[in-house]
Order: C-alpha cells, then sequence, then structure tokens
C-alpha cells in the first residue's frame, strides 16, 4: 500500500517541479497599462464632446435632415436600424450623448480632456521606463518570422470557438517567444500611436507656438483627422485585445496582474 503512495507523491513532486516560474512584466509596466483603461475611456468620451463642436467629417447638408456631420449621420442610422434605439428624441446626437459628455459641453470636455490627457503622457512615460527598465521592449521588435507566425495565428483564432463547440482538439500554435506575432504586431502598434495621438493633440493645442508640429499633419485639420483616427484605432483595439488575452489563456491575463508567468516543457511558450 505504501510504495503506490510513494510513487504518486513522487509523479506530484516531479510535475511540480517542471514548472517554472518566469519573469514577464515589470511593475511599472503593469501599472501604466491598467491606468490607462480608464484614461482612455474619459479621453474617447471627452474628446467627441469636443469634436462636436466642431466636426472635422462633414459633407453638404442634407435636404432631409439637414445634417452635415458623418459621425451624427451614423447616429441617425442606429435610430433607423438598430432595435432599441428606435424613438430618440435627437437622433443626430446619439453617439455623443452615449458616447460622449452630451451636446454642447465644450469648456468642460476641454478641462477633463486636458486633465486626462497629462496623465496619459505621464503614464506613457511610466510605460517606457518599464519597457526598459525590464527589457520588455525587446519582445516588441518585429522578427522576419512574423508574417509566417501570424498567419498561423490567425488560422489558430478562427478556428478556436469552433473547436471548443465541436469539442476537437485545437492546438495552440507553439510560440518561442514572450508574446505570438499578433501580440507582438498589436502590442508594438500601441505606442507608435501613442507618439502620434500626443503629437497632434499639442499640434492642436499650440499651432502658433509649435507650427513645425503642426506641419507634420499638413494643416491644423489634418492633425485633427489624425487624432480622430487615432482614438478610433485604440477603440477598436479592445475586442481583439480581449480575445487575443482569452485565446492564450489564464495564464496570459494573470501576468498582467502579478508579473509573472508559468512555463511548462513542451507547452506553447518555449522562451521569452
Amino acid at each position: 500500500m505504501a510504495a503506490p503512495a510513494i510513487a504518486s507523491k513522487a509523479r506530484a513532486t516531479a510535475t511540480v517541479a517542471t514548472v517554472e516560474v518566469v519573469p514577464k512584466h515589470h511593475a511599472l509596466v503593469r501599472l501604466s497599462h491598467w491606468v490607462n483603461v480608464p484614461l482612455l475611456l474619459g479621453l474617447i468620451a471627452s474628446g467627441l464632446s469636443i469634436y462636436w463642436a466642431s466636426p472635422v467629417f462633414v459633407h453638404a447638408p442634407d435636404p432631409a435632415t439637414r445634417s452635415i456631420d458623418y459621425v451624427a449621420d451614423a447616429g441617425a442610422w442606429i435610430v433607423r436600424h438598430v432595435p432599441g434605439f428606435r424613438g430618440t428624441q435627437n437622433p443626430g446626437s446619439l453617439v455623443y450623448d452615449r458616447l460622449g459628455l452630451g451636446t454642447f459641453r465644450l469648456a468642460q470636455a476641454l478641462r477633463i480632456h486636458w486633465l486626462f490627457a497629462y496623465l496619459f503622457m505621464a503614464t506613457g512615460v511610466l510605460y517606457f521606463a518599464g519597457l526598459l527598465a525590464g527589457g520588455g521592449y525587446k519582445a516588441l521588435l518585429p522578427r522576419r518570422s512574423d508574417p509566417g507566425d501570424a498567419l498561423r495565428m490567425v488560422r489558430y483564432y478562427a478556428g478556436l470557438v469552433p473547436a471548443k463547440l465541436l469539442r476537437r482538439p485545437w492546438p495552440h500554435p507553439v510560440v518561442r517567444s514572450k508574446y505570438n506575432a499578433l501580440q507582438r504586431a498589436a502590442y508594438f502598434s500601441m505606442p507608435v500611436l501613442g507618439i502620434l495621438v500626443v503629437a497632434s493633440g499639442w499640434a492642436m493645442h499650440k499651432p502658433v507656438q509649435l507650427p513645425w508640429l503642426e506641419r507634420l499633419f499638413v494643416n491644423y485639420d489634418g492633425a485633427r483627422i489624425v487624432h480622430f483616427a487615432v482614438m478610433l484605432a485604440f477603440a477598436s483595439f479592445i475586442v481583439p485585445h480581449v480575445v487575443l488575452v482569452i485565446g492564450d489563456g489564464w495564464d496570459t491575463f494573470r501576468s498582467m496582474i502579478v508579473g509573472w508567468s508559468e512555463r511548462r516543457p513542451g507547452g506553447n511558450h518555449e522562451g521569452r
């Protein structure tokens, strides 16, 4: 009776011994990551309210609605075609009312936007400091193998849900670094977009004092277009980001909280 128990205990000990704890995210990277969640929500809401005061994506007045704003047109389209929004009193302001601070709140929106903007820039500095201190920037640099690896990851994510529903095995492609190719492309683009949104924001805020910065975006409206486009990129990043994390499993999510990850021999992640 004692022999099987001893053998079982030995196997359990061997299993535990093969699990390696690997440092993954510096504390400053983790802090800036979570702080940026409410900051981005506040920046988007206040930014839409600022945009409402002077839209840049405009067209000739619509004969029926008299609208000149594509964003307002999107709100009107939602009211006409999406159940639950029909009967809205002011269809044109739906997007600004639901996603912004409300219509005609320019002064309040400007104050809130710049408060969040300074905090966003501060967290950006913390993020870069954490990447340098922890060496995490190395994992974000593009690699020659990324195109092929990205296609394999696209196939994996596309087939993951059907495989789960059909209860069929769907092995994760082997990842030999901290991030897979799709994650690396997405995470590498975030600092680049952050620099663009800050630069275009200052070009709009100080066009007289910083004329050279405004000229980098061609003109004032060019800076506004880039600023708005980056906002859309940040907003659209949230869903695929969550999907990538869920697809990679609990260990990936936990690593952004505690800073470390587990590595097992023969697992998907074989290196940093």
